[in-house]
């Protein structure tokens, strides 16, 4: 688990609940994916995401999370075509 001063921006710990009522397990975890949904977007790597989460194993983290990742695909391409573009005299 990442200290306070290594947290990443935006980040202050688990939500609180607003009632003294359990949470439902969906419920609790909700928070999480949508932080991790936010930076795996952003193009955080998993090990990155898995130190912020304070999983010890990022294949845990790629197996939860895996599904919210921008298509590679689609990253492959665009590296390609960037790479491949042709380059002029202010390049």
């Amino acid at each position: 688990m990442l200290s306070a001063a290594e947290e990443p921006p935006g980040f202050g710990g688990p939500p609180r609940a607003a009632s003294t009522q359990p949470l439902a397990r969906h419920d609790m975890h909700a928070p999480r994916h949508f932080y991790a949904s936010v930076l795996l977007d952003a193009g955080e790597s998993i090990k990155a995401l898995a130190e912020y989460l304070g999983h010890s194993d990022p294949g845990l983290t790629l197996k939860v999370y895996a599904h919210l990742m921008p298509s590679s695909r689609k990253r492959a391409r665009r590296a390609l075509g960037q790479a491949l573009r042709p380059q002029g005299p202010e390049d």
